[in-house]
C-alpha cells in the first residue's frame, strides 16, 4: 500500500466530509446523553434503560470511519513503482567472430561460451523489444534486423563463423545503421523506440589500428552519443587465453581499457567476463535492464480491499452489539 503518489490527489477533499461525519457522531452522542439526564426519576430510568455497552458501541462508527479513510484514499488513485516489460525498444546484438574467440581460456572456447550466453540472452529478452545481431571480423555483417521473432537470432547465433582481423569500430557503425534503418520505419507519433547496442568482444581493435581514426571504435562510440544509443560493452576471456594461427601461438589478452572507454564515450555500462558463468550473469543482468522498465502504475487495490472489509466489519459488528446497521 503506497502513500509516495497519487493520480487524483483532490479527492482527499472527501476528509472534509469525514470530518464532519466524525462530528456528527460526536455532537449525536452527547445531545443524547443530554437527552438522558434531563430525564426526572434517574432510578426509573436505570430499570427501563437498556444497560449501556460502554466503549464496544463505539466500535461499528468508527470502523465504518475508518472504512471511508481507506476508500478516500482508494479514490485519490495512489501509485506505486513497478518493474513492467517493455513495449517497445530496440536492441542490437553486436558479436566479435574474429580468430582470437576459438582461445579456450573460457570453455570449450570464447565463442563457444559467447554462443551459449547469447541464445539465452535472446531467449528471455522481453517479447516486446526489437532485437537484432550483427557479427563483426575485419568486416561488420548484419544477420538479423530487429525483430521481436527470436528464432531468427537464435539460429544465427548458433551459425556463427570465425574469421579474420577485428574491426570494432565497424560492428558499431553497422550498429547503429541497422538501428536508424528499423527506427525509420516503426517512429510513428511518439518517436523512435529507445535503442540499445550490446557490443561484446574479447581483444583490441585490429582494423584500424587507430581507434580514433573515422572508421575506429572510439569515433563510432562517439557517434552513438549523439545519437543518443547507449553501446554497452561485455570484454570477455582472460589474459591468458592464446590461439594458433599459421602455426604459431598468439597470445589474445582481452583489452578492458577499451571496451571500458567505449561504453564511456558512448554514455553505456562495461561488464568484464572472464568464465562462461560470468557472460551468462552480465547477459542475465543486461535481460532486465533492457527487457523492464520501472514506472508508476494504480495501486489502489489494496486500499479498495482493505477499506471493503474494514466496511463490513462495520455492518457485522453493528448487526451484532446493536443489532442494527450503523
Amino acid at each position: 500500500m503506497s502513500l509516495t503518489g497519487f493520480a487524483s490527489p483532490w479527492w482527499f477533499l472527501l476528509l472534509i466530509v469525514v470530518g464532519l461525519v466524525v462530528a456528527g457522531y460526536v455532537y449525536a452522542m452527547r445531545a443524547r446523553r443530554r437527552r438522558m439526564m434531563r430525564f426526572s426519576n434517574l432510578a426509573l430510568l436505570e430499570r427501563v434503560a437498556p444497560r449501556s455497552q460502554g466503549w464496544t458501541r463505539h466500535v461499528p462508527a468508527s470502523l465504518l470511519i475508518v472504512s471511508l479513510i481507506l476508500l478516500t484514499f482508494a479514490l485519490a488513485g495512489p501509485t506505486a513503482e513497478q518493474k513492467v516489460p517493455r513495449n517497445r525498444a530496440t536492441v542490437m546484438l553486436v558479436i566479435d567472430v574474429s580468430l582470437s574467440m576459438e582461445a579456450t581460456d573460457v570453455e570449450p572456447t570464447r565463442l563457444k561460451a559467447a554462443q551459449d550466453a547469447a541464445r539465452s540472452f535472446a531467449e528471455g529478452l522481453t517479447p516486446g523489444v526489437n532485437l537484432g545481431l550483427i557479427s563483426f571480423a575485419g568486416t561488420a555483417t548484419v544477420l538479423v534486423a530487429p525483430t521481436t521473432e527470436r528464432a531468427g537470432v537464435v539460429h544465427a547465433i548458433d551459425n556463427l563463423k570465425l574469421a579474420q582481423s577485428t574491426a570494432t569500430g565497424e560492428g558499431i557503425f553497422a550498429a547503429l545503421q541497422s538501428v536508424e534503418s528499423f527506427s525509420s520505419v516503426v517512429g510513428g507519433a511518439d518517436g523512435p523506440p529507445p535503442a540499445r547496442i550490446v557490443l561484446m568482444t574479447d581483444g583490441k581493435q585490429t582494423v584500424p589500428q587507430d581507434e580514433y581514426a573515422p572508421r575506429g571504435a572510439f569515433t563510432a562510440a562517439g557517434v552513438a552519443k549523439q545519437k543518443d544509443i547507449p553501446v554497452t560493452t561485455i570484454s570477455f576471456g582472460t589474459s591468458h587465453g592464446s590461439v594458433e594461427i599459421e602455426g604459431k601461438e598468439v597470445p589474445v589478452e582481452v583489452d578492458d581499457a577499451s571496451m571500458r572507454e567505449i561504453a564511456r564515450l558512448s554514455g553505456g555500462d562495461f561488464y568484464k567476463a572472464a568464465t562462461a558463468d560470468e557472460l551468462k550473469q552480465v547477459y542475465a543482468s543486461l535481460g532486465e535492464q533492457i527487457g523492464y522498465e520501472t514506472k508508476n502504475v494504480d495501486n489502489s487495490r489494496p486500499w479498495v480491499v482493505l477499506g471493503t472489509i474494514v466496511l463490513i466489519g462495520a455492518a457485522g459488528s453493528s448487526l451484532f452489539l446493536g443489532q442494527r446497521l450503523p
